[in-house]
């Protein structure tokens, strides 16, 4: 949201906290909209950890528990302030977080939740054995929060501390989301294989946001070791662990407000159920636990986007202001002169297990050149794709780009070298804007990081960076989409968008992988102009493409494919004559 009210909109959500404070609300209530803030705090992470980066995590629980342990055992044994412990907490919990995510992030699937799971265990069972933290009766007698003589840990004043600190902490992720690191963590959701193609990384990423939701987590604790005046471990095992990512996925775990509607939601229902079913079964116990279970697979069924998708789709949706015109152009990278040899692929190959699917393919592009990669279906081209630019490694051979050797690098750093690509099937953020989807090819061209984007101090980039992604959408020739959601585009569509933020990287080599597929006769002629425009301007370009019309006009050099073998190579009349050729692609042979 880029309108004025947006901007405004926290300035009031800041304003409301103290007013809500001093209405004629029953204590209850305020008792109730406390432990709400604590809870949203805690989902917040779990916002930006689970729903925009796809990272499923059940330990939150355990880091809300260094934060509320560690201001107890320091204030209750060394009589520091709870404002140094608060420090001490974050430090604590920033490490551990650190530790676990290098351990557990490179997991995948199932094996990500299952670590998390673990790691909540045993810490709750750490927090329940040890003598010097009360075992599991846990520390009792915490002082409560003050500044001077004024106590602010309970009450009024507590609600007002706590959403304050709510809301301030969803205005950070907010900008953050909106930045060029915000949009490097989007992209985590999809897969790593887009990012990293654009010169991200994607684990550093995953831990960094693992470490956030942590802190957020641990600011929860010790919150709630104050305004409780105890801790015990019940209170961050595995149970709440669980109980915090329901409630974020039954507000909406992709949404900020999401957390604190799902907060809401689970805690008076909590409260109510403890009561109610009871009294309905005939007996005590969690029963609540069974009823939450039930409702989390009807929401992830019927509402897997959760309840506040239902608010955020009535919200008008307001386009980003374009306040870029006069931002300074991104720095452009030297490219090599005419002739200059920018690609060699010497003897590549590919196994997968005893599969060839690629067989010892040599080929090279010069600076300014068009260079066809064709073949039947199966051919192995978008491998050989994928050997050059680091997705897959070598079994064998070399490639070599700009007389360096990038055979064994991960695709990041080759992609920040100079190579842009786009894939064989569109890879795209569909709920960014077609802006910020092309923006995020310019990310190796910028250096704003998470603090500038937590604190809004990257604008000037921001502005230079949507000011090249306009420029290459125009020159694409969907300038007019800026502000359309990449989901709602048509086949052809997103493929131009896609080469679009491509052409941000600023590539001295471009890769394009069936570039034309779902383009009309007319976006097709305005593809070949933009090629050939590019080779003009010394852009190499590699193209996979089916549409023979097309490659005929642009390339000028052909290396044929079949089978994971070089069948020939040439120029597009030499390939057109070869028998060879016309046998296994063009045709039957005359």
């Amino acid at each position: 949201m880029t309108n004025s009210f947006a901007k405004f909109k926290w300035v009031i959500l800041f304003g409301l906290v103290p007013i809500v404070a001093t209405l004629p609300l029953p204590d209850f209530w305020i008792y109730q909209l406390n432990y709400i803030g604590l809870y949203a705090l805690t989902c917040l992470g779990l916002v930006l950890l689970t729903g925009v980066a796809g990272l499923t995590s059940f330990g939150q629980a355990a880091f809300v528990g260094i934060g509320a342990y560690t201001t107890a055992w320091l204030t209750l044994n060394l009589g520091l302030s709870p404002w140094l412990t608060l420090w001490v907490g974050l430090s604590l919990t920033g490490l551990s977080a650190l530790v676990v995510g290098v351990i557990t992030l490179r997991m995948s699937g199932h094996y990500l939740p299952l670590a998390t799971i673990a790691w909540g265990l045993s810490l709750y069972y750490l927090m329940g054995n040890l003598d010097a933290l009360g075992k599991y009766d846990g520390l009792l007698g915490i002082k409560s929060l003050s500044i001077g003589e004024f106590d602010i840990g309970q009450g009024r004043a507590f609600f007002v501390l706590t959403w304050l600190i709510l809301i301030a902490a969803a205005l950070c992720f907010t900008q953050l989301l909106d930045s060029r690191a915000g949009r490097a963590i989007r992209s985590l959701k999809t897969g790593t294989q887009m990012a990293e193609a654009m010169g991200i990384n994607t684990f550093r990423y995953k831990v960094i946001i693992f470490v956030l939701a942590a802190l957020l987590a641990s600011v929860a604790g010790w919150l709630m070791a104050h305004f409780q005046r105890t801790v015990n471990p019940s209170a961050f095992g595995l149970k709440m662990g669980i109980e915090y990512l329901f409630m974020a996925v039954v507000g909406g775990v992709g949404h900020v407000w999401g957390a604190v509607v799902g907060a809401g939601i689970i805690k008076l229902m909590d409260d109510q159920l403890q009561v109610l079913l009871p009294k309905l079964i005939g007996t005590s116990g969690s029963y609540e636990v069974i009823v939450f279970g039930i409702a989390l697979v009807l929401v992830l069924k019927y509402m897997p986007d959760g309840l506040w998708s239902l608010v955020a789709k009535h919200m008008p949706r307001s386009n980003r202001k374009e306040d870029w015109a006069d931002a300074d152009h991104l720095e452009e990278r030297s490219k090599p002169s005419r002739g200059e040899l920018v690609l060699d692929v010497q003897a590549v190959r590919k196994e997968f297990g005893g599969l060839v699917a690629v067989n010892d393919i040599s080929f090279q592009i010069t600076a300014g050149q068009i260079v066809g990669l064709i073949g039947p279906n199966g051919a192995g081209k978008s491998t050989t794709f994928n050997l050059i630019t680091g997705v897959l490694p070598l079994t064998s051979g070399s490639v070599q780009y700009r007389g360096e050797t990038i055979s064994g690098l991960p695709s990041r750093d080759i992609a920040r070298r100079g190579m842009a690509r786009t894939f064989q099937h569109v890879k795209m953020i569909p709920d960014m804007t077609v802006l910020e989807n092309v923006a995020m090819g310019a990310y190796s061209r910028g250096h704003e990081g998470v603090v500038s984007g937590l604190l809004r101090t990257n604008q000037a980039e921001e502005q230079r960076l949507f000011k090249e992604a306009q420029r290459q959408l125009t020159r694409i020739g969907i300038g007019h989409l800026l502000h359309e959601q990449a989901g709602n585009l048509a086949m052809g569509q997103q493929r131009l968008m896609e080469i679009a933020r491509a052409l941000c990287a600023d590539p001295a080599l471009l890769l394009l992988d069936e570039p034309a597929a779902g383009l009309r006769h007319k976006e097709k002629q305005a593809l070949a102009d933009v090629l050939r425009q590019l080779r003009n301007e010394g852009v190499s370009i590699l193209l996979v493409e089916h549409d023979m019309d097309l490659v005929m006009q642009v390339c000028e050099h052909l290396v044929v494919m079949e089978f994971g073998t070089l069948l020939t190579q040439g120029t597009p009349e030499e390939i057109q004559q070869s028998p060879e050729v016309r046998a296994a692609y063009l045709g039957t042979e005359h």
